[in-house]
This record gives structure tokens, sequence and C-alpha cells, in this order.
């Protein structure tokens, strides 16, 4: 690049109160990886984008979550997932950008050069599953009151809502956006939290009630705002659905699909617990406060479907005030989960403006949906909450099945591997994700079989997910006459028997390379 300053970029230090800290400081140690990268005078182009390489490999270490560094493969440098490399991304392309202020002359330059690069880097992601418009616009009239009473209240918009063929609304970039603009600004007042129940009658009730939560408070009167014709948020819920179709809302048939899943159990025991929720709080308030509490608006339906619109919906959100409060914010709700998300972080009131700021970390074009990322959750967390799975399930990195420690303890008692690595559970998921499913491993997680009692481990492996797989789901239903919590079931049990069966046979592989005893 010819003759030029130093420039030197620095990524924030690995914190100390980070769980993952011993395990990330030695995947960086390992890797000969440093947090500041400094580019000396006469470098040419492919030897700053090879230290630019070497930045990126170290962002992603720093923000890797507790199920992608099990995963992490020998010497593999990443991509780990695509939240990762979206998140590393943006962090290296922040140390960029602050790196601008007072460098003069030819640095100017180069970095002007890394940054084209590192964005380049971020176009490319999720580029095989763009999602354009592909029905016709909402024919209904809510939508658009809903938008212009935001715009009204002081919302700033980008995006348009349409309509999806078989997965509902969704938010869709009337222009296009790049890396860093703002889709979507929502003031602090328009986002419904637990200050409009204490502003409420039915707080002085509440209030005295022992051990309900702000959330449960908040169930609570949404159920009671949901019909009343002077809410200022009539406008909002007018546009919320009648039923959510979560998995809450499963019945007995799509349920009986799912047996032998870990689902299955999941669903049972949520039902259980909101049945005991709901009969130990409403016809107590309803008969000891009928004129606050009426019976009509505090059905066993209704309190479904105000649990299902807040665990679908709603937010965790810092205010101003630096208090961390679960919410609905109106307009925001329109956008949908993806692996590929354009906005990953979205929780945090910005206090110069009062509002919540949805800004794009990779960039959405004129027509395309705008995807948020709800969180790094499995197919099951998805179903039971949010009622679908991934458009690209089979590619989701979080679907994990983890084993109890107790279960790699070999016939004499001896431990299995853990102690050693430094973990003390274990997990494993569809091997077709691994990068490495050659011998040794197979696809296998490396933690698993590290230290290795290598045929201990594959045994017990074999032993809990081959009686697994003979006991998971139906194969005798029919899909085309099926409701669609059953269809949504099936498509789970699908994914669930390839993850168990790629475990299986894996194991299987590396257990006859071992030979006999």
């Amino acid at each position: 690049m010819g003759e030029c300053a130093t420039v030197r970029l620095c990524l924030p230090s690995l914190a100390d109160d980070d769980p993952l800290f011993s395990k990330k400081m030695k995947l960086l140690s390992a890797r000969n990886l440093s947090s500041e990268l400094q580019l000396r005078q006469g470098l040419t182009k492919e030897e700053v984008l090879i230290g630019l390489g070497r930045l990126v490999q170290c962002a992603r270490i720093l923000l890797l979550d507790e199920v992608e560094i099990y995963f992490v493969e020998g010497d593999d440098s990443g991509p780990f997932s695509p939240r990762n490399e979206i998140e590393s991304l943006n962090l290296v392309l922040s140390a960029i950008d602050d790196s601008f202020e007072g460098t003069l002359g030819v640095a100017v330059e180069v970095l002007k050069f890394l940054k084209e690069a590192t964005l380049e880097m971020i176009g490319k992601i999720g580029a095989q599953c763009t999602d354009y418009v592909i029905s016709e616009e909402s024919n209904s009239t809510v939508e658009e009151l809903l938008i212009k009473w935001g715009k009204e209240q002081g919302v700033k918009t980008k995006l348009r809502i349409f309509h999806f063929e078989g997965a509902g609304r969704g938010a869709v970039a009337s222009r296009d956006l790049d890396v860093g603009d703002i889709a979507l600004e929502i003031p602090a007042s328009l986002i419904i939290c637990e200050e409009l129940v204490y502003e409420s009658e039915m707080f002085g009730i509440l209030k005295n009630l022992d051990g309900i939560s702000s959330e449960t408070m908040m169930l609570l009167w949404t159920m009671k705002e949901r019909h009343n014709p002077d809410s200022r948020f009539k406008v909002y819920f007018d546009t919320l659905p009648t039923e959510f179709r979560t998995g809450l809302s499963f019945g007995i048939h799509a349920l009986a699909a799912l047996e032998g899943t870990m689902l299955f159990e999941e669903l049972v025991q949520a039902k259980e617990h909101l049945r005991h929720q709901y009969d130990a709080l409403c016809p107590a308030l309803c008969a000891d406060h009928p004129n606050v509490f009426q019976s009509d608006m505090y059905t066993w339906d209704q309190f479904v479907w105000a649990c299902e619109l807040w665990y679908s919906n709603s937010m965790k959100i810092v205010f101003s005030d630096g208090k961390l409060r679960t919410c609905l914010v109106p307009i925001a709700g329109f956008l949908n989960h993806s692996l590929y998300p354009h906005v990953t972080r979205y929780g945090k009131v910005d206090p110069a403006s009062d509002s919540l700021r949805l800004i794009l970390s990779r960039p959405c074009d004129r027509g395309e949906q705008c995807f948020l990322s709800y969180g790094s959750f499995p197919s099951s967390h998805l179903v039971t909450f949010y009622g679908f799975l991934p458009r690209d399930m089979h590619r989701n990195p979080y679907d994990v099945i983890p084993l109890d420690f107790e279960d790699l303890v070999d016939k004499e008692g001896d431990q299995g591997p853990g102690v050693d690595g430094g973990w003390s559970t274990h997990m494993v998921r569809g091997t077709w994700l691994s990068k490495s499913k050659a011998p040794p491993n197979y696809g296998l997680p490396p933690p698993l079989l590290d230290h290795l009692r290598s045929r201990a481990v594959l045994e017990a492996a074999l032993s809990i997910f081959s009686p697994m797989l003979e006991g998971i789901g139906a194969d005798d239903i029919d899909r085309d006459g099926a409701s669609w919590d059953v269809k949504l079931a099936l498509d789970f049990v699908d994914l669930q028997r390839k993850i168990i069966s790629s475990v299986v046979a894996s194991s299987s592989l590396a257990l006859q390379s071992l030979g006999p005893l």
C-alpha cells in the first residue's frame, strides 16, 4: 500500500467477569491472537488483509457464547455462527471507526481500505437466505393505522409491513439500508412496561399480593387493557392476532406427535405451570375485586392469549434510568427472527434521544425482509414461546441436546471426560454442522472426546441415543390433513430425529474405528 504511518486498532479487552474467561483466554493464547493490531509502514494490501483477518479471529473468540465455544474444533478459526460473525465484524468495524479520530495522511487511506474490506465481509453474511416480498402488501388497514399512529407519536421508520405467504407479517425495508442505519426508532413513551401498571387502579390491589412479579402484573394489566376502548394503545392492541399459535396452544394430537422428545416434557410442564398460575390468581381476584377484575376478561383462554403475547412479543429493555424491564414495543413486534439477523443488539434506550433504536448490523436492501435476532435459542424454545421453526432450521447452531455428566460414567465408576477440560456438562448437536467429520471425531464435539476414554464415551452416547431414536415421534400421521400445531410438531420431530440419527451414526463409526477390545 506504499508508505504509510502506523495504524493501530484495539478491540475491547476480555472482561474479567466473563464466565468463559479462562476458556477464551486459552483459545486466544493457543492461536497467538491479540486484541490489538498494529500495521506498520509499507505493508502490501495482502499483508493488511492478513492482519485484519487475525483481528476478526480475535473478535470471534471474544464474543463466543457457551454453546459456540463448546463446539469450537481444533484450529478452526470460524465463522462459528451467523450471530457471532455479524457481531464480531461489527466490533472490528467499531474499532476501525474509532481509529479515524486524530488520524492523518496515508493512514486514513489504510483505515478506509480496512473499513471497505470489513463491510464487504458483512455484506456476504446471509446472502443465501435473503427474503424479499413474496406476497401482496397487507390489504388490511390496521397495520397502516398503527404506523400512522406511531409516526404521530414520534416513531421514525424505514420499514413497511407486508404479509409473507405461510409466515404471517413481516417488516420490509422501504429503501436500501446500510450497516449503522436506524431502521426503526420508537420513543420510550410508547413502550409498554410495568410503569403503566403502577399508574392503574389495579396496582393498589396487586401490590399487596405476596411474591407477585412485575411481569405477572403486566400480564393481568394487558388482559384488561386490550378491551379498553379508551386505551392510548388501542390501535396497537387492534393489530394483535386473536390467537398466537405457539407451542403453549398445542392440542392433544400435536403433543402425541411429540412424544419421545424433550419438547413434549417441556410443553407439558409449561402448560401445567400456566394452569397453576391462573388458578392461583384470576378466580380469587375476580371474586374479591369484581369491579376491577371482571370475570369475562379473566378467563383461561384470555390468560393463555396474554401469556403468548408476552412470551412471543416482549423484549428486555434497559431504560435511561439503568433499570431492565420486560416490555412490549409497538411496531417492533412485526420484525421476525432469523439465524441471519439484520439487527442483533436493540435492548437499550438511547439516552440522548430517549428512544429505542433498531440499528442495522448488516445491510438490508429495499424490498428485503428486515430480521431481528430474538436470541441464541434452540428450536424447542422457538416452538414453545414463538410458534415457529427457523427457515434454515437445520443450520441452527443452538439446537443442542444436553448430556448429564453422570451419563458419561463408565461401568467401573470412572468419570468420563469433562473435569480436565473444564466442562461439567456436555452436549451434542447435528454432526453435519461440524467442519471436522473425519476421524477421530467424526463430527462429535471435541470436549466430549477430550482426554480420551473414547470407547466409554461412545458406548454411553449410543446407549443414550439409540433408544431415543427408536422412541421418537410417530410416522403414520397424515401431514396434508393435519392441523397447524400437528404440522409444526412433526417438523420438530423430523429435526430431532435427524440430529439424533447423525449422533448415532457418528458414534458408531468412531467406535468401529477403535477396533475390538
